[in-house]
């Protein structure tokens, strides 16, 4: 599994308007300077985030984005999950399902669920509040 441009970047967003959070609306514009990432692409990202509820925004000259909930409400799989999809090592586990018809007789289909059993248990109890908490106190998280 690897995690694209796009799926990192959303962390990244929704990190920096979580640690930026003063209540007011982030302009796209400070995100991008302070992440050093394209307004362009951000835009493509925020698009999602916006869908999805994650993200409130407001145009205009006080206009910008912040979060829609608290940064602990947020855990790393959610955002991942919006933007990558699935989190499975292989395809088989991609579904509820497994419908791979060799599943029965699969010598590795165990080593592939405790992979995927151990990124989703990471992603899914890790928030963006633990991730900030982290980097506080020097945590070896790096965004």
């Amino acid at each position: 599994m690897k995690i694209s441009t796009k799926g990192r970047y959303a962390l990244r967003l929704m990190l920096d308007l979580a640690m930026h959070n003063s209540g007011e609306y982030i302009p796209l514009k400070t995100v991008s300077e302070r992440q050093e990432v394209s307004v362009k692409y951000l835009e493509q990202i925020i698009n999602i985030l916006v869908k999805a509820g994650y993200v409130r925004g407001v145009r205009g000259s006080k206009g910008g984005y912040k979060l829609s909930a608290k940064p602990e409400e947020y855990t790393v799989g959610m955002i991942l999950r919006l933007t990558e999809g699935s989190l499975a090592p292989v395809a088989c586990l991609e579904d509820k399902e497994n419908t791979c018809p060799r599943a029965a007789d699969c010598i590795t289909l165990p080593l592939w669920k405790r992979v995927a059993e151990a990124v989703n248990s990471v992603v899914d109890n890790t928030t963006l509040a633990d991730l900030i908490a982290d980097h506080e106190t020097g945590g070896d998280y790096v965004i």
